[in-house]
């Protein structure tokens, strides 16, 4: 009888051994709690903020390649602002501007044009691929709006342009293409340097 009691109680004591079960019967979900590694592991608070895991976020291969196209772009306007800037300096300083130099500075506009239109639309399109993941979020924000704000500039300047008559005229065309450019400049600059 006394071995009986004995049996009873060692039965009813919580268990001290710190080692975790080895019996593959008892599921970590059939329990509150699991002993492992000599720790013991048991069910947050029930005021413990549950964080999500965050899910997968697939790309296509077109935007790999819209990506790729987007960042050509970046590279290439650059020297498109410095030789549209010198084109038009030599317009608005010069006295007598060669024959040559307004078409010039036309036709380096409508580059200027083309490329921000291709990049608009890949960014954009990427943009809009992108927005289900959190990574970035903010640079993503900032540099699709000095972009789109520097798209408006660039309308603008070349409504402007073409009434270049009086020096009113060409210094607001010259005030809204620099603000323009700076505007894209500093957008392209931040995707450079704030990686991920």
């Amino acid at each position: 009888m006394l071995a009986s009691l004995a049996l009873a109680i060692a039965l009813a004591a919580p268990d001290t051994n710190p080692v975790a079960p080895r019996d593959s019967a008892m599921a970590p979900s059939s329990v509150d709690s699991t002993v492992l590694a000599g720790l013991r592991v048991t069910d947050p608070p029930a005021d413990t903020i549950r964080r999500r895991r965050p899910h997968a976020v697939e790309y296509s291969d077109a935007y790999a390649v819209r990506l790729k196209v987007h960042q050509i772009g970046s590279y290439t306007m650059l020297p498109l602002f410095a030789a549209e800037y010198a084109l038009g300096q030599n317009l608005l300083n010069d006295a007598r501007p060669s024959s040559w130099l307004k078409p010039t500075h036309v036709g380096v506009a409508l580059g200027v044009g083309t490329l921000f239109t291709v990049n608009t639309v890949t960014g954009l399109w990427n943009f809009w691929d992108s927005r289900q993941d959190p990574s970035d979020r903010a640079r993503r924000w900032i540099h699709a709006s000095l972009m789109l704000a520097s798209d408006a500039g660039f309308v603008w300047t070349g409504a402007v342009g073409g009434n270049s008559r009086t020096s009113d005229s060409r210094q607001l065309h010259k005030n809204v293409a620099l603000s323009s450019i700076a505007l894209s400049t500093a957008g392209t600059v931040m995707m450079w340097l704030w990686k991920n």
